[in-house]
C-alpha cells in the first residue's frame, strides 16, 4: 500500500491510500480520483514528507491516523462514525438516482458524451462505461464526467 498526498485545482489537500503507484496512475488516468471537498478531477500529487522511521520510537505506543499503515486491499475493514454512515447512505443515493433517470448507454458512454458537449444531439442524463484511455480523452476535451461510486452490498 501507498499513501499518496494529492490536491486538486482549487488547492484543497487530501490524502489517499492506493495499492501501489500504478494502482494511482490507472485510477487518475480514469478520472477515479476527485476532491473529496468538491469534486474536482484535476487532481495532482503534492509533495510529501518523507517517512523516516526513528530508532526511539516506542513500539507500543499506537501511530497518529494518518501515518497508520492501511490494511491489506483484500483484508480491508472500517468500523464507521455516524457521519461515515451518512456519507456512504448519500453515495448510494446518488448512484441509485443516476441509475434510476439517466439512460444507460453501455460501451457508448464516450460516444455519447461527446455528441453532447458538441451540440451534435439534445443533453440528457447518461451514464455507462469508458476505457481509461477514453476518460482521459475526453477530460482533455472538457467533457464534464463523474465516476458513479462503487460501494460493497448493503449486506454489511
Amino acid at each position: 500500500m501507498i499513501r499518496y498526498a494529492l490536491v486538486c485545482d482549487h488547492k484543497h489537500q487530501f490524502e489517499v491510500w492506493f495499492a501501489n503507484s500504478a494502482d494511482h496512475d490507472n485510477q487518475a488516468a480514469r478520472g477515479l480520483v476527485t476532491c473529496p471537498e468538491c469534486g474536482s478531477i484535476k487532481v495532482e500529487k503534492a509533495i510529501m514528507r518523507p517517512a523516516i522511521g526513528n530508532a526511539g520510537k516506542s513500539k507500543s505506543k499506537p501511530l497518529p491516523a494518518a501515518e497508520t499503515p492501511a490494511p491489506a486491499e483484500t483484508n480491508q475493514v472500517a468500523m464507521m462514525s455516524p457521519q461515515e454512515r451518512e456519507f456512504r447512505k448519500k453515495l448510494k443515493d446518488l448512484r441509485d438516482h443516476v441509475t434510476k433517470n439517466a439512460d444507460y448507454v453501455g460501451k457508448t458512454f464516450p460516444e455519447e458524451a461527446r455528441k453532447m458537449h458538441y451540440g451534435e444531439i439534445e443533453h440528457r442524463s447518461i451514464y455507462g462505461e469508458a476505457s481509461p484511455d477514453d476518460a482521459k480523452k475526453m477530460y482533455e476535451e472538457g467533457i464534464e464526467f463523474h465516476p458513479l461510486p462503487v460501494l460493497p452490498d448493503d449486506k454489511n
